[in-house]
């Protein structure tokens, strides 16, 4: 039998990247705190400042705010100065972390981080037993998802996101139908109401948390042109009826996302756009091994997007479906043109535009 040849020197060095591994696992649940508790922005605005007055500014417990300076100093986050015992969050690294950075903050994804990790043990099950965990076992998930989403919306969903498709701004203004597939909390259906009163705008969702919000939202900002129903997309069984439906980060998560497209192009009149954003990605794992973030989309996938299919004895598309797949579904369900476009700000989606003529 051939023996094979150890290198001590990669040896080392690989295990010194899984002890980045694990630093960078542990910084990441300790941005994740820091973003929840305002604290990269509290400490944004200050001077040099001891533990106390950070604590103090922020309105927190200092013996938990110590601590976790102790975690962002080490990781090169944040500066000390022994002399002064003050520490410095640095203009350049606040530029990531701050809400104030808008889609730039690289704090709020690391949330995700905390939320997947809760359903470790039911996936490890998985792996062995086959099945997947239900949406129910992600209880922060839908607030998650709409702090993310709502940055984005917030600054492009009017002005960069839906004129990427000719003449849907005049459209739009004028009147038409409009649905949002998986609308969640609501928000961006609520951000084009507003924007567009002339137009008509129904979101669909199948969490009754995520209906409830939205309707609360509607209410609170006095539109009256929106409409949210709890429903199953899967069965929409609605033909001919929008001129505009959008789809945000949705259809990969669907139990049988191939149904719900063949609805969609059911849905649409002959005119009619479907506008879907999704990430952007590759279907072959060879061309993903470059893409930023790639190692935690497939991780996302693996403990949230695959397994809440696979728990609805769904087809378990997952996070990583890629362009090539997302084209082909959608000619399979009936679109014969389809546009991939980009948005400056947003690192993770495309933007597929497509018709049926």
């Amino acid at each position: 039998m051939a023996t094979q040849t150890v290198d001590l020197e990669k040896i080392g060095a690989f295990a010194g990247r899984m002890i980045g591994v694990i630093n960078d696992a542990s910084l990441a649940l300790m941005t994740s705190i820091g973003h929840q508790v305002e604290l990269f922005d509290v400490m944004a605005s200050l001077p040099p400042a001891t533990s106390e007055r950070i604590a103090e500014a922020a309105n927190l417990q200092e013996r938990y705010v110590r601590e976790w300076l102790g975690a962002m100093v080490t990781s090169g986050v944040v500066e000390y100065d022994p002399a002064t015992r003050k520490f410095i969050l640095p203009a350049e690294h606040a530029a990531c972390l701050t809400r104030a950075a808008g889609s730039n903050n690289l704090a709020a994804p690391t949330q995700l981080i905390p939320l997947l990790a809760q359903v470790e043990e039911r996936i490890v099950t998985c792996f062995r037993e086959g099945g997947g965990v239900p949406y129910s076992a992600y209880p922060r998930f839908q607030r998650l998802m709409a702090e993310d989403s709502a940055v984005i919306h917030n600054a492009a969903l009017i002005d960069a996101i839906l004129t990427l498709v000719p003449g849907l701004p005049s459209r739009l203004e004028a009147g038409i139908d409009v649905a949002d597939i998986g609308c969640g909390s609501g928000h961006a259906i609520n951000v084009m109401a507003r924007a567009f009163p002339n137009s008509r705008f129904t979101g669909y969702d199948f969490s009754e948390e995520g209906i409830q919000t939205a309707r609360r939202e509607a209410r609170e900002l006095g539109i009256a042109n929106a409409t949210f129903e709890l429903r199953d997309v899967t069965a929409l069984d609605v033909h001919d009826r929008f001129d505009l439906i959008t789809a945000f980060d949705a259809i990969h998560d669907q139990a049988h996302p191939a149904q719900v497209l063949a609805g969609i192009a059911r849905a649409l009149r002959p005119d009619g756009v479907f506008l879907m954003v999704d990430i952007r990605a590759s279907s072959n794992l060879e061309e993903n091994i470059a893409l930023p973030l790639a190692p935690m989309l497939y991780t996302a996938s693996t403990l949230h997007c695959m397994t809440v299919s696979l728990a609805l004895a769904g087809d378990g598309l997952g996070t990583m479906w890629g362009e090539q797949t997302a084209r082909q579904m959608l000619a399979d369900a009936g679109f014969t043109h389809v546009d991939v476009a980009e948005v400056d700000g947003d690192m993770f989606n495309n933007y597929f535009i497509a018709t049926k003529r």
